[in-house]
């Protein structure tokens, strides 16, 4: 009678077929750690919220447990599929003295985009394997997200805190998709950072620390220019947002391993002609009207017509 317990043959035989799906789906990578309680990652979660370092995302400090234990998160979860989704882009807005926004922020809001493909990837699952319990995360949950990736071997966690893939580079978008199937899972790579300061060196804000590894984000330009709600970017700043109004791209922009960065291959994730031609006037003159129209669909929704207004006045103030 033959077991019901997968051989180790079938398990690495299932792992590849889904690894071999999400990318046939355009992830960029795909691997795989065990669902289990994170140690010693919830200690240093705990440290760095007890310092404020978060700043004003109290959400952060919501769901402790569930942050640091996916079985509690998704109940039945064995096993957790990391993907990585690329959005790299040569790109560039026309007007070198224009207000600048991350490149991640170009298109279609990421969450929408990715969480489609991982729908697709779970039908492709559920039709090869059978039905399955599971919860998909894009950037929406208490996961700790680059915790994971670095846990799979996605990459490993840099001097600025971003996962880097010694192949692919940096920019891209992290996803999760929690199972209730055991899987095969991959080890965590090395650490290739070495004695590079480089991102320490260039963020203007001196958010990353000293020794790198682990930030300070309320000193982080994309947390002045989105998380921070309802209250003016502090005086000490003035001078030192490089004509950032929404996210920054300047640790991954001096990165060495993003010469290995290739090119986005999703069309929603393209800039529109009338956004990349705006003048450094066309953004002063901004209304709500044109703000909607330019920015339906897309992550800058995400801080609002006044949110970035207040960004841009705190350039002009400069």
């Amino acid at each position: 009678m033959k077991s019901e317990m997968p051989s180790q043959f079938e398990l690495q035989t299932k792992t590849e077929l889904i690894r071999s799906m999400a990318i046939e789906e355009g992830f960029l990578l795909a691997a795989f750690a065990k669902a289990e309680e994170m140690e010693p990652e919830r200690e240093k979660l705990k440290q760095w919220l007890d310092l404020g370092y978060h700043g004003t995302m109290s959400y952060m400090e919501n769901h402790f447990e569930k942050r640091t234990d996916p079985t509690k998160l998704v109940p039945g979860a064995k096993s957790i599929i990391c993907l990585a989704y690329n959005y790299h882009t040569d790109t560039k807005q026309s007007d070198s003295k224009a207000p600048r926004i991350s490149t991640y922020a170009y298109g279609r809001d990421y969450h929408k985009v990715v969480k489609s493909k991982m729908k697709k990837l779970a039908k492709r699952i559920s039709e090869r394997f059978g039905a399955f319990t599971h919860r998909s995360f894009v950037d929406s949950a208490p996961v700790l997200e680059r915790d994971w990736a670095r846990r799979s071997g996605l990459g490993w966690a840099g001097k600025n805190t971003m996962i880097i893939n010694p192949l692919k580079g940096s920019r891209f978008f992290l996803s999760e998709m929690l199972v209730d199937f055991e899987l095969v899972y991959d080890e965590p790579i090395k650490d290739y950072c070495g004695t590079c300061t480089r991102c320490i060196d260039a963020c203007p804000t001196d958010s990353i620390f000293e020794e790198g590894y682990s930030m300070d984000a309320s000193r982080c330009i994309s947390y002045l220019t989105i998380e921070l709600k309802d209250e003016e970017i502090p005086e000490e700043f003035k001078g030192q947002m490089e004509n950032w109004v929404f996210g920054c791209d300047i640790c991954q922009d001096v990165c060495p391993w993003n010469r290995f960065s290739e090119r986005h291959q999703e069309a929603d994730f393209e800039a529109s002609d009338a956004l990349l031609s705006m003048s450094r006037e066309d953004w002063d003159n901004m209304d709500q009207e044109s703000f909607d129209e330019l920015f339906f669909g897309t992550p800058v929704k995400r801080t609002g017509f006044s949110g970035l207004k207040r960004n841009i006045r705190f350039l002009d103030e400069n």
